[in-house]
């Protein structure tokens, strides 16, 4: 009888975050044999002026191709307001969440750190958390959070800012992270803004170096449970 794969699910606000924040290592758990699903949970594009169907089509499109990049599939792409997530009850966030994972029953699940700038990511975060929340059967062995660039290192000073405490080695799949960001190229910027392609490479240098590696993606552990047989990716 087969062992059934593992599972990750990563939970973003908007498409592109998810190839920012943590590309690489869906890249490496698909390569390893994980299956990785992703929830959106807004269509990336309402808050601009003049956006229609054809922008959000266009983004639909570019998520679905990023995602082939990564070896990732698309769960739900949900069509909360962007940019005013603010304007929904958390509850519904929550119930949204839950609904799309239910049959998924991830192991590992990768979200927004809590304190970004963007309002939409801060909501993200609790309401992850809320709808995997550490309950008697609950499949979440591992809940971490990652950062974007142009938002999390622009958060309040007043707030506890992005500490990570896990380095996941990108050096083999650092390509199919930019491959997924070139999908998304309405997003990216020159140089050297955050969202370009030599600072996001300048960001993984930094974060290997801090742990001796060539290229890596970093993460708070909001949570881990030990003894329940999960296997990060090494």
């Amino acid at each position: 009888m087969s062992t059934p794969c593992p599972r990750a699910l990563v939970v973003t606000a908007h498409s592109d975050d998810e190839a920012l924040g943590c590309g690489g290592t869906m890249a490496r758990l698909a390569r390893k044999g994980w299956e990785v699903g992703v929830i959106f949970m807004t269509n990336g594009v309402g808050a601009r002026e003049a956006a229609g169907a054809e922008q959000a089509g266009a983004r639909s499109a570019a998520a679905a191709a990023a995602l082939a990049a990564l070896g990732a599939r698309l769960l739900k792409n949900h069509d909360f307001p962007d940019n005013a997530m603010d304007s929904v009850p958390l509850l519904t966030l929550v119930k949204a969440i839950e609904e799309t994972a239910r049959d998924f029953r991830p192991s590992l699940v990768f979200t927004h750190h809590a304190n970004d700038l963007n309002i939409d990511h801060r909501l993200v975060h609790q309401a992850v958390l809320t709808a995997f929340r550490p309950l008697p059967g609950s499949s979440v062995q591992a809940i971490l959070c990652f950062e974007v660039a142009s938002s999390t290192g622009w958060g309040s000073a007043a707030l506890p800012g992005f500490h990570p405490t896990l380095s996941i080695d990108i050096s083999e799949t650092f390509e199919a992270k930019l491959a997924a960001l070139s999908c998304y190229d309405i997003e990216m910027r020159p140089s050297p803004h955050p969202r370009s392609a030599p600072m996001l490479e300048t960001q993984a240098r930094f974060r290997g170096a801090q742990s001796g590696l060539a290229l890596a993606e970093a993460f708070e552990v909001q949570r881990l449970i030990i003894g329940t047989g999960l296997t990060l990716p090494v």
